[in-house]
């Protein structure tokens, strides 16, 4: 083929009408429009578009405490009034320590061993020093008692004019001579005795013994360490062998705002929390109020008895802590259930109920009111301590059109 039919094969010959196959796609574009349209419309009226949230207040459920109303509660510690850090007198090596941590101690018994062979050799040289002043003792009273026989010959020979005066007089002061040295002796003697209880008691000493009964909290020394009563300003002297806790002395010390004081009085009924057992009620009572403030953080510290310690009462724990009314608690049976504003129930004749917060959704449920608790309502079904529930204004007449499943978004 030559070169001029092949261009004349590529020409386009624009005057003839447009083929049937190049108005196929614009058909297939106005069909996909058209169905795209009824499509959207439907997907519309069939799915309509999320109502917008309700704003809602909302409250916790709260668990009834089993004894009556509060008027403060505080949070504090656990405290020791009886707590002593062990230590010597002197400055010593430790050669045995006979405790450990979690021991019980009784009042005397002997808590470490501190090298006393110094202090022992130390004993024995005054007790033979003691010993020679009680042997110059007897001596002087023999040569005492010599020199009166001798004043008695001498007299009796004197009144006969068989001896002169001078032997008279001689005897005389021999006799006054030996009874002044015989009481500097005695004297001597007695150094020698306090000289003797003083070694005995520093050998006494290096027994450590406890000062009270209690637990061992602490050990601080070990065999062959050094101790002593201060510090040496070094990392190689102990200050103390270990700490005793007089459990039996345990109480509460917490700190109140200076604005609530006034809800605290000495003999208050009380109950405390401990935070690793936060279920268990303690009964306590306020044994005193600390006549300071703390200008710093404006707090009055007040002293709590525990009236039914057990165990798991350690010094050093968190606790909670609720300043009770001075009223009888309630009975037993009547500390069940839970609390709720009064606001946050709807009553409809024989049925009252409550809208559940969960998951940004609320839900109606049924519940049991046993009667007022205060300024709140007693629920014993339908509820637990923890959960939320839409508490509307006082002045509203009931909820805002609410529904089961509905979106709500809490303002509080």
């Amino acid at each position: 083929m030559d070169k001029k039919a092949l261009l004349s094969e590529l020409a386009i010959d624009r005057d003839s009408d447009a083929s049937p196959s190049s108005a196929r796609p614009l058909k297939w574009l106005l069909l996909i429009a058209v169905v795209g349209g009824v499509g959207f419309a439907a997907f519309t009226w069939v799915l309509p578009i999320e109502a917008s949230p309700v704003e809602v207040r909302t409250a916790v459920v709260e668990e009834l405490a089993a004894a009556g109303d509060s008027v403060l509660d505080a949070t504090g510690y656990v405290v020791a009034r009886r707590q002593a850090t062990v230590s010597s007198k002197t400055t010593g090596k430790v050669v045995e320590v006979l405790v450990e941590e979690g021991m019980h101690v009784e009042e005397g018994q002997l808590l470490a061993q501190l090298d006393d062979s110094i202090t022992r050799a130390q004993l024995e040289l005054s007790e033979s020093q003691l010993r020679a002043s009680r042997a110059s003792v007897d001596e002087m009273m023999v040569q005492l008692r010599q020199a009166q026989l001798d004043l008695e010959r001498t007299s009796g020979l004197a009144e006969r004019k068989l001896a002169s005066q001078a032997d008279l007089d001689r005897d005389t002061l021999a006799v006054e001579g030996l009874t002044a040295r015989l009481a500097r002796v005695e004297q001597e003697l007695n150094v020698a005795e306090r000289h003797a209880d003083v070694q005995r008691q520093m050998l006494a000493d290096m027994q450590i013994r406890a000062p009270f009964a209690g637990v061992v909290v602490a050990k601080a020394a070990q065999p062959g360490e050094m101790i002593s009563p201060v510090s040496a300003g070094g990392g190689f002297t102990r200050t103390g062998i270990c700490t005793i806790v007089d459990m039996d002395s345990l109480e509460v010390e917490v700190d109140v705002n200076e604005a609530y004081i006034n809800r605290v009085f000495p003999g208050q009924p009380a109950t405390v929390a401990l935070n690793a057992y936060p279920d268990v009620q303690i009964p306590a009572s306020v044994i005193a109020i600390i006549p300071t403030a703390d200008r710093n953080k404006a707090t009055v510290r007040v002293r709590i008895r525990i009236l039914d310690r057990d165990d798991r009462v350690l010094p050093d724990m968190g606790v909670k802590v609720r300043f009770l009314d001075d009223e009888p608690a309630p009975p037993p049976v009547a500390a069940t259930g839970v609390v709720v504003p009064r606001d946050a129930v709807t009553e409809t004749g024989d049925e009252a109920y409550v809208w559940v917060v969960r998951e940004d959704r609320v839900a109606r449920r049924r519940v049991v009111v046993a009667g007022p608790h205060g300024a709140r309502l007693r629920v014993v079904a339908g509820l637990a301590g923890g959960e939320r529930v839409v508490s509307f204004p006082s002045d509203a007449s009931g909820d805002p059109g609410l529904a089961d499943g509905d979106l709500v978004q809490v303002v509080n």
